[in-house]
């Protein structure tokens, strides 16, 4: 399977990041290759308190995720979509700092 997380997550703990993950259908596989990881049970699991939310799947799950719910959980408003699933001016609207692939970062 493509999992561009194996590559990208332990980049992230070599830089320092504390890592939360969640992904659907994945993380039977994930688990065996990515250490120090806290697993969550769903996608807002992965959310409070972070710093950040860093999308790095294009299940349907994470394309209708309640952006309110999301901002309050967020330590700040940060999201990072490598999948390109939000559009950026939606993001915008929503109260986020939104960078994505090939576009420019939005802020609200």
């Amino acid at each position: 399977r493509d999992a561009p997380s194996l590559d990208i997550l332990p980049l992230l703990q070599q830089a320092g990041a504390h890592i939360r993950a969640y992904d659907p259908e994945g993380m039977g596989q994930a688990r065996e290759y990515l250490k120090d990881i806290e697993w969550a049970g769903d996608a807002y699991g992965v959310m409070p308190g972070a710093d950040a939310l860093l999308i790095l799947t294009e299940w349907n799950e994470f394309r209708v995720l309640d952006l309110d719910r999301v901002r309050r959980e967020l330590k700040r408003p940060l999201m990072i979509d490598l999948r390109n699933i939000y559009m950026p001016d939606e993001m915008a609207r929503a109260g986020f700092e939104y960078h994505s692939v090939g576009r420019p970062a939005q802020r609200p």
